[in-house]
């Protein structure tokens, strides 16, 4: 756990980030008491990212070797952590762990840290700390990094499938998942409680998504799966014809381990954070549905 005067980083990992758009984040870091380290390329720009390959990937380099540093907090997602994570060396953490912070485009990240086993942590970065009504996700990721626990509800769904599980968490953004297939960070869902969410996508798109995922075997020894938010999703002129919940009960219909829709973790607003690679309770009621941890 984190407690007053630890050391942490903000890295950029992805899309270019401006001073002004970290500012309310840095405050409240204060007020956690940390000691707030900025990456020499936060602020960069090179095109779409913040900064070069290299700069990125020294940043976030420095930060894993340095043993003072006790989390790294992605400032924002976007695009670009796939183009240096294969140039990443995540082995010094194994000796010396520490938190990840961050979602969509950092499950690239996720996903490498949890083949080696280290948890990290799916919540909200800093470009978000200033959007409105965002005190509850602060509150969650502070309670986390702190206290070590968590719990999340979300409401009831007709396309709910009941049951309970306890196994390590797993997942992330649609999108990466699939592009991880194939490559060294590939994910391993075996045994393990998937999460999904996504935004701004066409149906037949997640369908494709999924379907790749299905066809790879990552739904065939799951635990349980918990649906965040899919947001903004868009239809072709020729309507594909399902939900998206539709889509997602289609896609394990053969399996009986529970389905929750509706849990507030993605890219809306509240954004609740989740320790990935650590043990959850999941529970799926026809009511309710529900996520809880403590480290």
């Amino acid at each position: 756990m984190l407690k007053s005067g630890d050391a942490v980083g903000i890295v950029a990992p992805s899309r270019v980030i401006k001073p002004n758009q970290i500012e309310r984040a840095e405050q409240i870091f204060s007020r956690w008491g940390l000691d707030v380290r900025k990456g020499s390329c936060l602020f960069e720009s090179y095109g779409y990212f913040s900064g070069t390959d290299r700069q990125r990937l020294d940043d976030l380099q420095h930060f894993i070797h340095d043993p003072s540093i006790r989390a790294i907090f992605c400032a924002r997602g976007g695009y670009g952590v796939t183009r240096i994570i294969d140039q990443l060396d995540l082995g010094p953490l194994t000796e010396n762990p520490k938190w990840f912070i961050g979602f969509s485009d950092i499950t690239a990240l996720h996903l490498a840290l949890a083949n080696i086993g280290i948890v990290s942590v799916h919540g909200l970065m800093p470009v978000q700390f200033d959007y409105f009504d965002a005190d509850k996700s602060i509150e969650s990721l502070r309670k986390l990094l702190f206290e070590g626990k968590g719990q999340i509800d979300a409401l009831g769904s007709a396309l709910n499938r009941a049951g309970c599980a306890r196994a390590p968490i797993i997942g992330g953004n649609l999108s990466l998942i699939a592009d991880s297939l194939g490559t060294a960070s590939e994910i391993d869902a075996q045994d393990k409680i998937l999460f999904l969410e996504e935004i701004d996508e066409y149906l037949y798109k997640i369908d494709r998504m999924l379907t790749q995922l299905k066809r790879a075997g990552k739904f065939e020894t799951l635990k349980g799966l918990v649906i965040g938010d899919f947001s903004q999703m868009k239809d072709t002129q020729i309507p594909f014809g399902q939900s998206l919940e539709e889509i997602m009960v289609d896609k394990v219909k053969e399996y009986n381990y529970p389905l929750g829709f509706g849990f507030p973790i993605g890219h809306e607003i509240p954004n609740y954070s989740i320790p990935l690679m650590s043990e959850v309770d999941f529970e799926v009621k026809g009511h309710m549905s529900q996520l809880a941890f403590a480290l």
